[in-house]
């Protein structure tokens, strides 16, 4: 009588009234260990037949043989291919031990040969690296656990090891270990450009901000700007300007805002009537009923719009509510398409610049995706663009910079990250007409008016704070601030009465006290804010003030006419009105307009106020 009765190789079976368990050999049992997997029933051998006669016991018997010659073979390939990753990765415990201390393992990688990119043998040796690295990277985690949870699921290359474990430590509780992982991946010349993209799509907004600040910057470490929505229909970016614009609050303002938001609208009613036909007219927002206007240039109407939203941002509930109706896209769509007008983009720069002195706005600014257009422009050769670009990631830099620079505080230096310790600040204010960084431009001459700038700042320099005294000095911050004066534009589109020195004043130390200025020693270098009755107020009080502290006070004084147009020729400020009666008197052969800038870096002028810097700040930058 034949019997059949079903065996599973893997559990124990009785033979002749014995019990025992089914041996592996020793190289079937390593494999079995590494792959778990192998000793899967439904993996290996689901059943075997086992017949009761001795015919097909002998088949069976055959059987078996042929089975074990291919267990036997598929073990050894398996062990083969185990043996020979493990000798591509070099990984032995020395080597992790040595690294417990260190951030990432490298992983040497040998490129696949492309005749190997298909079959049935490139598909099992894939599936086996990918055990493996599942078997290296649960012994990482027992060893040091370098792999976070988010990580640990990922299937990655082994090239890719060094990428994760540094995003995962860019993402530590320890800041000294964040700013370490920024440097590092910094100094990762060898990498492709995809693991640069890696970076860009997993890093926090720390480690983003933390890249852009960085002199060594990679611009593949951004990812582009998104997408930006598409314009309603039959809407043009100057009438989005004006509904942004006109969602803004307008009470509760000052009163020169007011005029100069319902200038902006105003003026855009008229643009747009020009450009529709027929009569305008603006809904709840307490302009008059327009009946005809006159053309008005789109992009003097951007403009005005632009001048409004700078003053808008300044208010806190303001820049939410730009935030909200989708100003940032917007600004974004305007400054890639006046990409040949700087003026323009320096006035979404001081936008988006407000806008990040507001915390809670950060991650609306870096997911609009302004920080590669920021990273980009900060590596720009124009100066003030740079300037306003690096303003804005320090704003939005909480990591390293506790300061923040409200509009009008530029610094000069540093711009970037550094690890070179600030002994001293150094401010530049400029005077009547003056700007933040014109006035303090190197002197012009006929050679430079006549040829292109060359990008050689050796040779010239728009600033000469940031070109030749950060270099001479680089421990100091320098900062430029700029301000309304009596004749700046604002004034002479506000009939309202501007405020007044005392208002200026306060809203200008206001301004530097959040920049931390006072913090450390502080020298002041400025230009000629012309003569007036407050002035001299001013001056009296400065003098009593200086002596009473033992100031150290250097006056340089014109001895040249400035001509005004081709006719008038007027000596600004006379030798007897820059006489202090504190400190040294220097005449200077230029005119009132170059005595704050030299001709070129060994002239006179910079030579002895450079000395003057390193003379009163001899202790500070000493220590």
């Amino acid at each position: 009588m034949v019997t059949r009765r079903l065996l599973n190789p893997w559990t124990s079976r009785r033979q002749k009234g014995r019990s025992h368990l089914l041996r592996l050999s020793p190289v079937k049992a390593a494999v079995a260990q590494v792959f778990p997997w192998t000793r899967s029933p439904s993996l290996a051998f689901p059943w075997m037949m086992q017949w009761g006669t001795p015919d097909s016991r002998h088949r069976t018997g055959n059987i078996i043989k042929l089975t074990g010659s291919l267990i036997l073979g598929g073990s050894l390939f398996l062990t083969y291919e185990a043996l020979a990753l493990k000798k591509s990765l070099t990984l032995d415990t020395q080597v992790v031990e040595r690294e417990k201390m260190k951030s990432y393992i490298y992983v040497n990688t040998v490129p696949i040969d492309k005749r190997e990119n298909h079959g049935i043998l490139y598909q099992a040796r894939k599936e086996l690296h990918k055990a493996v690295r599942k078997v290296l990277a649960t012994s990482a985690k027992i060893l040091q656990g370098p792999f976070a949870d988010t990580f640990s699921t990922v299937d990655l290359e082994d090239h890719e090891c060094a990428v994760w474990l540094l995003l995962q430590k860019s993402r530590s509780d320890d800041r000294a270990a964040r700013m370490q992982a920024v440097q590092e991946m910094l100094a990762a010349r060898h990498w492709h450009d995809y693991q640069y993209r890696m970076i860009a799509q997993a890093c926090d907004l720390r480690t983003l901000i933390g890249l852009a600040r960085s002199k060594e910057s990679d611009l593949r470490f951004f990812l582009r700007p998104p997408r930006l929505p598409s314009l309603k229909e039959d809407s043009t970016i100057e009438e989005e300007l004006r509904h942004l614009l006109a969602s803004l609050p307008q009470t509760e303002l000052d009163e020169c805002i007011q005029y100069f938001t319902s200038l902006a609208l105003s003026e855009s009613s008229q643009s747009l009537a020009a450009q529709k036909g027929g009569l305008w007219c603006f809904g709840g927002n307490g302009l008059p009923y327009a009946e005809s206007f006159g053309e008005v240039p789109s992009a003097a109407v951007e403009m005005f719009c632009l001048d409004a939203l700078v003053k808008h941002s300044e208010i806190s509930t303001h820049c939410d509510k730009i935030e909200a109706n989708g100003g940032l896209q917007l600004l974004q769509r305007l400054y890639q398409l006046h990409k040949d007008c700087p003026k323009v983009q320096r006035n979404i720069m001081r936008i988006i610049g407000n806008m990040a002195l507001n915390e809670h706005l950060h991650s609306p600014i870096v997911q609009s995706g302004w920080v590669s257009i920021l990273a980009e422009a900060m590596k720009s050769q124009d100066i003030m663009e740079a300037s306003h670009a690096a303003r804005t990631l320090a704003n939005l830099d909480r990591e390293t910079v506790q300061e923040k620079y409200q509009d009008g505080v530029y610094v000069l230096h540093p711009q970037y990250r550094t690890s070179q310790p600030i002994k001293a600040d150094v401010l530049f204010v400029h005077g009547l007409m003056g700007a933040a960084f014109k006035t303090w431009r190197q002197q012009d001459n006929d050679q430079v008016l006549n040829e292109k700038v060359s990008e050689d700042e050796t040779r010239y320099t728009t600033c000469w704070p940031k070109t030749w005294l950060a270099r001479d000095c680089p421990s100091l911050r320098i900062i430029s601030v700029e301000y309304d004066t009596s004749l700046s534009d604002w004034r002479a589109r506000c009939p309202m009465e501007r405020k007044s020195i005392a208002f200026r004043s306060n809203e200008l130390l206001r301004k530097l006290r959040a920049a931390g200025v006072g913090d450390r020693p502080v020298i002041w270098v400025s230009h000629s804010m012309g003569d007036s009755p407050a002035l001299k107020t001013l001056q009296d009080d400065f003098l009593e003030f200086a002596k009473d502290k033992n100031f150290q006070v250097l006056n340089f004084v014109e001895t040249l006419p400035t001509s005004i147009g081709s006719m008038i020729k007027l000596h600004v400020v006379p030798v007897e009105s820059a006489d202090l009666g504190i400190g040294d008197l220097i005449p200077v052969d230029v005119n009132h307009l170059n005595i704050c800038k030299p001709e070129k870096k060994d002239a006179f002028l910079y030579q002895r106020t450079l000395r003057f810097i390193r003379e009163t700040l001899a202790k500070d930058l000493e220590n």
